[in-house]
């Protein structure tokens, strides 16, 4: 889906390739964000670098291969860039954020017990102190999929959570609403900011219930859905960026005794 998605978005004259769903390509060739690499004819790796930059790699071509009459240019390969559907408002619900830098969690979706697609994807996000000393904050966001065109109902009861904590973890609050929101639709994050005393870092599960929509195939659906969260930095979670319209007032830290 996500090639399909680049093909129809991009185009381009090239081939797409597609890492696994656990990103082993990724892992192998180190895990930078935008790394690049040249592969000789041998199939050995001639060039490698941690970020792409277009004129270098020009110039290692140019080294490798030597200079042509008539470089490619990017109109060359028919590359377009098409924003995606607009499938509701944005910019309407206030964003929620944890201050510093916060440290993504490893989330895995409970796929064998849902039929549907898992339209919200979750994003859990601790602030450092957490993993190390067990007390902070924990953000939860619910995302939704650009690649299903899908919006909130606000028509419908709004975006529930409840977290099933074992013994030796304490979040406050363990469940929470989405707000009301004005609009009909929108395809804003839904995020929530917990309070987080571990005694034992055991994984905890977060069910979801919620209200999908999508307008062009003419449906509406509720959708109940689960995942579990592990306190450890998930590797393929990127860099964290701070989000505008932030929603969340900073709060006094509280210690451990």
């Amino acid at each position: 889906m996500h090639v399909k998605e680049a093909e129809e978005r991009i185009g381009g004259s090239f081939a797409w390739l597609c890492d696994s769903m656990e990103n082993d390509l990724k892992h192998a060739l180190g895990n930078a964000p935008n790394c690049e690499f040249v592969i000789d004819p041998e199939g050995k790796i001639a060039r490698l670098r941690e970020w792409s930059r277009p004129d270098t790699l020009r110039a290692d071509l140019e080294e490798l291969v030597g200079p042509v009459e008539n470089p490619t240019d990017p109109r060359d390969v028919e590359v377009r860039f098409t924003p995606p559907p607009r499938t509701a408002a944005t910019g309407v619900v206030p964003r929620q954020q944890l201050e510093g830098r916060p440290t993504p969690l490893v989330v895995t979706a409970d796929t064998a017990a849902s039929k549907e697609p898992f339209y919200a994807k979750l994003r859990a996000e601790v602030e450092p102190d957490v993993l190390s000393d067990g007390v902070g904050r924990l953000y939860l966001g619910f995302h939704l999929d650009p690649l299903y065109h899908v919006h909130w109902n606000n028509l419908a009861p709004p975006i529930e959570f409840e977290v099933t904590t074992p013994a030796g973890v304490h979040l406050e609050p363990s469940s929470g609403t989405g707000p009301k929101v004005d609009v009909e639709a929108d395809a804003d994050p839904r995020e929530f900011l917990l309070d987080v005393d571990l005694r034992f870092p055991r994984p905890v599960t977060v069910t979801v219930k919620y209200f999908a929509c999508n307008d062009e195939e003419g449906w509406c659906k509720p959708v109940t859905q689960s995942y579990t969260i592990e306190w450890k930095r998930d590797a393929d979670g990127g860099w964290v960026q701070r989000r505008r319209d932030r929603g969340s007032r900073e709060r006094p830290r509280r210690r451990r005794d």
